[in-house]
């Protein structure tokens, strides 16, 4: 009997992590790539130019830099349509807009009207060498595989509160009640298997998301501020949190499975279960509500 509520247990377990996991590692969101060129008046490339692509439904902005021959170039964006344009105070503005497919990369050259001024002083007259003027592309890529893995980190990080909260939903169903050492009910073997099972989903897509924080590449020179320096002091509390209770759980399910109630260690399960929760889910809150904490800004 016990080995047949098991595996309806790890055939849940399988069932939730196909459910959760796949629609959001397997089926991204399909993109799109715009590139072009940059030129002035007299049709010269016009390097190191910023340029912005603003997507006119969601009104997010994305922006690139010329190459030395006047060339940029956008990956991955969401389909859509865009509104492209490019600055430059002696050389004047140039705004196009541009309808992107999954799929199918769009070429769009962007000309300037004026010409460069006589005495316009360049990059090298102010004092900057080629080099520095140069945009950086092992910058820019660690910049993108960075956003991405972030992105993941997100993702799972808020399917992991599914499993969680009704693993803590279940928890009551698992436990045996008693008074004066004497057993008054027994959970059935099917709801301590659940609520293990559900335990396991939780930690499983935890530490995955975990992963994608962790080794995610960090950019020199930059500082944590408000609501990121929470989330991250939050760490302190669900992480160790996220090792104790399943091991509380085992001891816990060993005792249940011996019919006998809850005791020792043991019986903290619960409660730090509850309190990793309430700081995981805080933790989630702070980057996902726009509240600015003044004091995490010190």
């Amino acid at each position: 009997m016990k080995s047949q509520a098991r595996q309806t247990s790890l055939s849940a377990l399988a069932l939730i992590l196909s459910l959760l996991i796949a629609p959001h590692l397997f089926a991204q969101s399909p993109t799109a790539s715009l590139s072009g060129k940059v030129i002035d008046g007299s049709s010269k490339a016009v390097a190191n130019a910023r340029v912005t692509a603003k997507n006119l439904e969601s009104n997010e902005s994305t922006e690139a830099r010329t190459s030395a021959d006047g060339t940029y170039t956008f990956s991955r964006l969401a389909p859509g349509d865009y509104e492209v344009s490019v600055s430059i105070e002696t050389l004047g503005s140039k705004t196009a807009k541009v309808t992107l497919a999954a799929g199918e990369p769009q070429t769009l050259d962007l000309a300037l009207a004026q010409e460069p001024l006589p005495n316009a002083p360049s990059l090298g007259d102010l004092g900057f060498t080629p080099q520095q003027s140069q945009p950086d592309a092992k910058l820019q890529a660690l910049l993108e595989k960075r956003t991405e893995m972030l992105k993941m980190h997100q993702r799972l990080g808020l399917i992991a509160a599914a499993p969680m909260a009704a693993a803590l939903i279940t928890g009551p169903m698992a436990k045996a009640k008693g008074r004066n050492g004497q057993t008054i009910t027994e959970p059935t073997t099917a709801n301590l298997d659940f609520h293990a099972a559900l335990g396991g989903a939780t930690t499983a897509l935890y530490f995955s998301s975990a992963y994608f924080s962790i080794f995610a590449p960090k950019v020199p020179g930059t500082t944590k501020h408000g609501a990121i320096r929470m989330h991250e002091a939050l760490a302190f509390v669900h992480v160790p949190g996220m090792f104790i209770t399943p091991a509380l759980g085992i001891m816990a399910y060993k005792q249940e499975n011996a019919g006998e109630k809850v005791h020792g260690l043991a019986s903290a399960h619960g409660t730090v279960a509850w309190v990793t929760a309430a700081a995981y889910g805080t933790s989630i809150v702070a980057v996902s509500w726009p509240i600015h904490w003044k004091f995490w800004e010190k």
